[in-house]
């Protein structure tokens, strides 16, 4: 049944700038979708800014205090409550399964997926002096650099972008790796010294990807439907296909990078041992039907991420 139209659209968000930048760009296409002028995006698209808890912990990885969840848990709350009518994530840090109730209703057109590496001292993490200070909070790009270079040390890196590169200026760090499309939607896309090829090193699954979550009942609602890009609602089905399969969280370094050419897509999964020391890794295709592609996505990656843990085992998962 296709709900009638709503005349308002109140929006949940981090209060992070960089989760405030992506929020008022979709607060410009929901409130166009709602047939609203520019103008009047805060009147028919109020943002509503929500502290989680993995805002207010910054000291700690994520997997040592519940996992990527609480950047999402109390939008969630919100959401089921009916204090708000959809929230804008990034899509890394939607966990693999959702809460009873809720749904991704759209998956609008990806920014950059690559992992952007900055420094002042080199311009590849390949040419980083032996012993360099590399800081992250990403277990997944922990792994992966060490296993490309196992003399780095790794140190916690915690924070909004902002709070990260200016930890890197005060020399905390010799190099930081950040995600090249939240500098995009920043303004600060020229601030990286190079980018790292995402099927080399596969990202998050679902990096680069925003997530727009809703009730269920209201996953057909009008103003949706702009809001979507089929490709990348593909290219992410496989990505979080793997990380369903992998049981994906903070506590295991999970990549994977689809890609879409025509009717085919390419996908890469790999996983490590948190050391770096171990790296297990698949590739695979699908020409994706005219209809159910999706769910020949979701099956490539559940397929690829079964075949990767079922070759890990217990050696994927990082104990506290």
């Amino acid at each position: 049944m296709v709900r009638q139209q709503p005349s308002v659209v109140r929006i949940g968000a981090r209060g992070s700038k960089l989760s405030l930048a992506q929020t008022r760009t979709m607060q410009l296409r929901i409130a166009a979708a709602l047939g609203a002028p520019p103008e009047a995006a805060d009147e028919v698209a109020p943002i509503t800014v929500i502290t989680t808890t993995g805002d207010r912990v910054q000291d700690r990885r994520l997997l040592e205090i519940g996992g990527k969840a609480l950047f999402t848990k109390e939008i969630e709350e919100a959401l089921l409550d009916g204090r708000i009518d959809c929230a804008v994530h990034s899509m890394k840090d939607v966990p693999a399964e959702l809460p009873p109730g809720l749904v991704i209703a759209a998956v609008p057109q990806r920014e950059d997926v690559r992992d952007a590496f900055c420094s002042k001292i080199a311009p590849r993490l390949e040419d980083l002096p032996r012993g360099a200070v590399l800081g992250t909070a990403s277990l997944r790009r922990q792994a992966q650099s060490l296993n490309r270079r196992p003399d780095l040390k790794i140190v916690m890196l915690r924070g909004n972008v902002d709070t990260r590169l200016a930890k890197l200026e005060a020399g905390e760090a010799d190099a930081i790796l950040l995600a090249q499309s939240g500098l995009n939607r920043m303004g600060l896309g020229d601030v990286p010294a190079s980018q790292i090829d995402p099927f080399e090193a596969p990202v998050a699954p679902g990096q680069g990807a925003l997530a727009i979550q809703t009730r269920t009942e209201d996953f057909h609602a009008p103003w949706l439907a702009p809001l979507r890009c089929p490709q990348t609602a593909l290219a992410v089905a496989a990505e979080r296909g793997a990380l369903f399969a992998l049981e994906g969280s903070c506590r295991t370094a999970v990549g994977a990078y689809a890609r879409i050419d025509g009717q085919r897509l390419d996908l890469v999964v790999e996983a490590l041992t948190p050391d770096g020391t171990r790296r297990f890794r698949r590739e695979g295709a699908v020409v994706l039907p005219a209809e159910g592609g999706e769910r020949a996505a979701v099956e490539l990656g559940l397929e690829l991420g079964a075949a990767v843990r079922a070759e890990g085992g217990d050696a994927l998962i990082w104990t506290v």
